[in-house]
């Protein structure tokens, strides 16, 4: 589509976003769906997906499996908020054994008490105030990057949600935390329009 402003010629294209009324685990299908179409009229083929018992990766796994999709499972750190990590050993087998990949680092948003600085969660309540998924986005690409699992650059899709499932996805360029000044957010593909207050986050 273009547009004329003011006698100049502007070069601009109509894209879909879908707001659900809440945010949940009750959106996860239809945010795949949203995420499948979009990726594939794009052709993206690696999804950046947050998942911490491993039931959405499941989800995801056998949703895409068609696709030829490569998902870069993020679950959270060892060791936060509980000593086993809830994302279980044989899944994380088989997801590499079928060529995916499962991150276990360091949780970026998460390091006030490392460095001791509010920076990291200054930064995460910004963006939750976009939605809590949308912070997550942004972790977890900027981790996979980190990892080497992502080139600087690179265009991806980031999946996550609201404390469980899937509600919020991005396509993003992704960069490390190194270049933080090169993450780039190009497109909103869905999102929860009413995301829940940040207080309501916490410890989550």
């Amino acid at each position: 589509m273009r547009s004329i402003e003011d006698g100049e010629v502007t070069s601009s294209m109509d894209k879909k976003i879908v707001y659900f009324d809440e945010g949940g685990s009750e959106n996860t299908l239809e945010t795949f769906r949203l995420v499948q179409e979009r990726s594939s009229s794009l052709n993206i083929k690696k999804l950046v997906l947050a998942s911490t018992t491993g039931s959405t990766a499941v989800k995801a796994k056998d949703f895409f499996s068609r696709d030829g999709i490569k998902l870069i499972v993020v679950p959270h750190q060892w060791d936060f908020h509980r000593e086993q990590n809830a994302f279980p050993d044989p899944l994380t087998r088989e997801l590499r054994r079928e060529g995916h990949e499962v991150h276990f680092g360091t949780m970026l948003f998460h390091t006030d008490g490392l460095y001791g600085s509010n920076s990291a969660t200054t930064m995460a309540n910004l963006l939750r105030c976009f939605c809590q998924g949308v912070k997550v986005c942004f972790e977890i690409v900027l981790m996979a990057t980190d990892a080497g699992l992502l080139v600087s650059g690179e265009k991806v899709i980031a999946i996550a949600g609201t404390a469980s499932g899937s509600d919020t996805a991005l396509v993003m360029q992704a960069a490390s935390s190194q270049h933080l000044k090169r993450l780039r957010v190009n497109e909103i593909i869905c999102k929860p329009l009413n995301p829940l207050n940040i207080d309501e986050l916490k410890g989550r």
